[in-house]
C-alpha cells in the first residue's frame, strides 16, 4: 500500500506511522515540520490549512488511503476533499468520543455510531474556525462538522474511526498524569459526585486499528475502544492499587477524592456516560484488548515519567 498520514508528528500518530511503515506500506507524512519525521518515510512539509502549499507539496503523488490525525473543522476537512480528489481512493478520518459530549447521560447505555450519523450532519464554514480559542472551545463539534462534511461531499470513500480517551505513550496531555501524581502525593481528586463510565484505549493498540482501518474498505463511523469503561473513582482505585504495589504502601489505602466546582474537576470524570459501544469494529474483524490488560503498565509509566 501507499498510505499518506497528514500529521503524525507526536503521540499515536508517530506510532501510527511507524505500524504503517513495519507493514511494508510506502508512507508519505505530510505536516509542518515541528519534529522529524520517523525513518524510512517520506516527509513533505506543508500547512494543511494553506490549500496552494498543500498541492504543490503533494505534486501528483496518489495514494491507496490517506489517514488525517489532525483534521479538527469542516474549512479543514473542505480543503482536504478538494485536495485528495483523484488522489485516493479511501480517506479515514481520526476523530474522537468527543462527538457524543452532548448524547450521554446518567446511567445511559454506551453510545453506539449511529448515535451521531455523519451522513445526514450539518456543517457551518462560515463560523470563525481559524480561531484558535473558537476551535479549541469546539472541539467535538469541530470534528461532528468535519466528518460530516467529508461524508457527504468528498468524492472517495470515508471512513471515521472515533478513538476513546488514549492512554500511554508520549501523552502530552497530562490528563494521567494529574491524577497519577496527585494521588501519589495524597492530594484530593476532585470528582462529581456519581461520575460516569468512560471508555479507554491504549496507544499502540489505536495505532493498530488506524493502521488496520487504512487497509480495510469498510465506510463510515466506528468506534475505536478498549473493553471496560472506568469511571473516575475506578481510575483512581486502580491507580492507587499500581502506587501502593510500587512504593509499598500500606495496603488498601484509598486515593482521596472530593466534589468541587466544575473548574477543578479531575480530566476524566463525567456526569454522563461517556462508553462507547465497540460491537461494530467486532464484526468488521477487529478485537480490541481489555482495560485491565493494559493499565497497570500504562500507570507504571506515567508515573516513571
Amino acid at each position: 500500500m501507499d498510505v499518506c498520514v497528514i500529521g503524525g508528528s507526536r503521540h499515536f500518530g508517530r506510532r501510527l506511522i511507524g505500524e504503517l511503515r513495519d507493514s511494508g506500506a510506502a508512507v508519505t507524512v505530510v505536516n509542518r515540520g515541528s519534529t522529524p519525521a520517523p525513518r524510512g518515510v517520506t516527509h513533505l512539509l506543508a500547512d494543511r490549512d494553506d490549500e496552494a502549499a498543500l498541492r504543490a507539496a503533494l505534486g501528483g503523488r496518489r495514494f491507496d488511503a490517506v489517514v488525517d490525525q489532525v483534521c479538527y473543522s469542516p474549512l479543514q476537512a473542505a480543503v482536504a476533499a478538494r485536495v485528495f480528489a483523484g488522489r485516493t481512493r479511501r480517506y479515514v478520518l481520526t476523530s474522537t468520543v468527543e462527538v457524543y459530549a452532548e448524547l450521554g447521560r446518567p446511567g445511559g447505555p454506551a453510545l453506539p455510531e449511529e448515535a451521531v450519523d455523519p451522513s445526514v450532519g450539518s456543517f457551518d464554514l462560515q463560523l470563525p474556525w481559524t480561531e484558535q480559542r473558537f476551535l479549541e472551545d469546539h472541539y467535538g463539534e469541530g470534528k461532528r462538522q468535519a466528518e460530516a462534511l467529508l461524508t457527504r461531499e468528498a468524492p472517495f470513500d470515508v471512513a471515521v474511526v472515533r478513538t476513546a480517551h488514549v492512554l500511554g505513550g508520549a501523552d502530552f496531555t497530562g490528563r494521567l498524569a494529574h491524577y497519577v501524581e496527585r494521588i501519589e502525593q495524597g492530594l484530593p481528586v476532585v470528582v462529581h459526585p456519581a461520575p460516569q463510565p468512560a471508555s479507554f484505549v491504549h496507544e499502540p493498540e489505536i495505532a493498530r486499528f488506524l493502521a488496520w482501518a487504512a487497509a480495510a474498505d469498510f465506510t463510515g463511523p466506528v468506534n475505536a475502544a478498549s473493553h471496560g469503561a472506568l469511571d473516575a473513582r475506578e481510575l483512581c482505585a486502580a491507580i492507587g492499587e499500581v502506587i501502593d504495589e510500587v512504593v509499598g504502601g500500606p495496603p488498601g489505602a484509598e486515593p482521596r477524592l472530593a466534589n468541587g466546582p466544575d473548574e477543578l474537576l479531575s480530566p476524566f470524570s463525567f456526569d454522563r456516560c461517556y462508553a462507547m459501544d465497540t460491537d461494530r469494529a467486532s464484526r468488521l474483524g477487529f478485537g480490541f484488548s481489555a482495560v485491565a490488560d493494559w493499565l497497570p503498565r500504562v500507570i507504571k509509566e506515567a508515573r516513571e515519567r
